[in-house]
């Protein structure tokens, strides 16, 4: 199957799976496990903090990055695109009454800062006390750039705020940016990475802060049921893909370069107007195509692909090389009768 929905469908390599079938494991809520404090300690250096949380999911790290800077009646602030507003089922407020307050993303994804400052409340008990702005770098497949990073990070200490990233697609900003992934987190007192996007692992993600924070956050975790027995096996895939799958990041802009550029022979189909960045093609589609049913035939074809998401969004990752996307062009011209 081609799969285009996401880069979470990327599957283990052989190398990856040897290394996870091979790993030394204990019982890591007693922190006896030995591969998860080696990833844990390896990503602290490796990003520039102090410590490091393995969790289960991008969404459980983005959880318990807020609530461990924010408390009951707190308020964080974020994109109105946030992945951790809009795509995390509310955890925030649901889980710890700490309210979300979004500000429209600029085209560029990034946030206005004049508008967080108008957005941060008094200190009066009728509003909830604003805590910590939350940036997402990539945020729909666009670069948050270092100068403005830079000034966000002077803005939070100005106003006294915590500053976390979600970092789900940090690599794929270090790459397009080309620098040292350091660049990026020298700016936050938080941040997530996902081990099992373009990164390749099959599960996990990690949280990263100064130890008091992550300390915080590991009780957190095991309120939340995130805790953990051998999860050894699983941390092994992710120091695997911190040490072999970053560079070949790269491979994936070009082939959403090259997907962006070829879909634009399909008739009634246009990513012109949207600027591909890092591994996310976005596009219009006509109103007059039935994207279900070019959906389904694709699908017979053995191509996987999801419209209506966002528009409609597909995405390179380390199972989509440049032969599978002439695959798909040339089976979607046949759909539309081109020769």
């Amino acid at each position: 199957m081609i799969d285009f929905r996401s880069d979470t469908v990327t599957l283990p390599c052989k190398d990856m799976r040897r290394l996870m079938s091979n790993a030394m494991v204990g019982d890591d809520v007693y922190g006896d496990d030995p591969t998860v404090n080696e990833l844990e300690q390896y990503s602290s250096v490796k990003h520039g903090f102090e410590a490091s949380l393995f969790v289960s999911s991008g969404t459980q790290a983005n959880l318990l990055a807020i609530l461990a800077h924010c408390e009951r009646g707190d308020e964080y602030i974020c994109g109105q695109n946030a992945h951790n507003y809009k795509y995390e089922a509310g955890g925030a407020a649901v889980l710890g009454s700490v309210q979300p307050q979004p500000i429209e993303n600029l085209p560029d994804g990034r946030i206005c800062l004049d508008k967080v400052a108008a957005a941060i409340k008094p200190n009066d008990f009728h509003f909830a006390r604003t805590k910590m702005l939350s940036l997402e770098n990539t945020i729909g497949g666009k670069v948050l750039g270092l100068d403005y990073l830079k000034e966000a990070r002077a803005f939070t200490k100005k106003y006294a705020l915590k500053q976390h990233l979600d970092g789900a697609r940090v690599y794929n900003a270090a790459i397009a940016l080309g620098v040292d992934v350091k660049e990026i987190s020298q700016y936050f007192d938080s941040m997530t990475v996902c081990l099992s996007k373009g990164l390749g692992a099959p599960v996990g993600s990690l949280l990263m802060g100064d130890r008091e924070f992550i300390e915080k956050a590991r009780r957190l975790r095991k309120m939340l049921g995130g805790g953990m027995r051998q999860a050894g096996i699983l941390a092994a895939a992710g120091i695997y893909a911190l040490k072999n799958n970053v560079d070949r990041l790269a491979e994936d802009h070009d082939n959403a370069r090259y997907l962006a550029q070829r879909l634009n022979e399909l008739p009634g189909f246009d990513s012109s107007s949207y600027d591909v960045q890092t591994n996310l093609v976005f596009l219009n589609v006509d109103e007059s195509i039935d994207m279900q049913a070019f959906a389904e035939v694709m699908f017979s074809k053995g191509i996987n692909l999801r419209p209506g998401y966002q528009g409609m969004r597909l995405v390179t990752h380390l199972g989509i090389n440049k032969d599978k996307i002439d695959v798909f062009i040339e089976t979607a011209k046949s759909y539309f009768k081109i020769d």
